[in-house]
């Protein structure tokens, strides 16, 4: 392997060391988040505007729509969440989820709510993800520019594909971190999923159980409105999303992950 390859090698690894320190977070002690803020960490910004929805629901400010939509039916209710507030806002007409969740007002409450979580270490911030993301891009760039530099060579493709499969582990890390894992593990050991919604009576825990857990719980503690407003999710049953692993990023790709923290 020529001396001109181990310059592209040094400049590929320098790529890879910078983007490993914009994915590396701290975590802060603090209260536990909210329930729109544990189902944005498992499930993304549609979890998060699900629990809102259910929420609204409880208050007689949201209803299933035709064909598989959400609209308003009345008043937000007596609340301050800017979540809960921005979704309502968004229904100015019956709306799916899928498009409620990208509304304007309900994408600013989600951005607010983001950034708290960045800022406690639970989640990475977008725009460090997405520098990290294009560095690890350019690292295959640079290893394939060298290569054709100074030539192929069995040495020279054994050693560079070292940094271009780190990049590809690299690049898949979902945007929740460890600390949030720890977090959302905790609870559900703490909050198992009942087997019966008349063994929870408070609204509140209906929530958190939707948070934790997602369509399981909605399927349980509300069948009806959750199958007529489309909030069910039938192309898959379980667990999905950021807290996963196998979740979508911000930019709408998806893949699985380690979390270097």
């Amino acid at each position: 392997m020529t001396t001109g390859m181990w310059w592209f090698l040094g400049v590929a690894f320098g790529q890879l060391g910078l983007a490993a320190l914009l994915l590396h977070t701290r975590s802060q002690e603090g209260p536990e988040p909210p329930p729109q803020a544990l189902a944005l960490l498992r499930g993304g910004p549609r979890a998060a505007v699900t629990v809102a929805l259910v929420a609204l629901h409880q208050r007689g400010a949201v209803a299933a729509g035709r064909r598989g939509t959400i609209r308003a039916n009345g008043g937000a209710g007596r609340t301050h969440d800017p979540l809960q507030l921005g979704v309502h806002r968004s229904l100015q007409r019956a709306l799916a989820l899928r498009v409620l969740a990208t509304r304007p007002t309900a994408r600013q409450a989600l951005d607010a709510l983001s950034a708290e979580l960045g800022s406690r270490g639970l989640l990475r911030p977008p725009g460090r993800l997405r520098a990290a993301r294009l560095l690890l891009g350019s690292v295959p760039v640079t290893i394939g520019t060298g290569l054709v530099a100074t030539g192929l060579s069995g040495p020279a493709l054994a050693v560079g594909a070292v940094p271009v499969l780190a990049a590809a582990a690299l690049f898949c890390v979902p945007p929740t971190t460890r600390a949030a894992h720890r977090l959302l593990a905790n609870l559900r050991a703490r909050h198992p999923l009942p087997t019966h919604r008349r063994a929870v009576t408070d609204g509140r825990d209906v929530l958190l159980y939707v948070a934790l857990y997602g369509d399981p719980a909605l399927a349980l503690f509300l069948p009806h409105f959750s199958r007529d407003g489309g909030l069910l999710d039938r192309r898959r049953t379980g667990e999905e999303g950021y807290a996963g692993g196998r979740g979508r990023h911000p930019d709408g790709s998806a893949c699985p992950g380690g979390m270097p923290e």
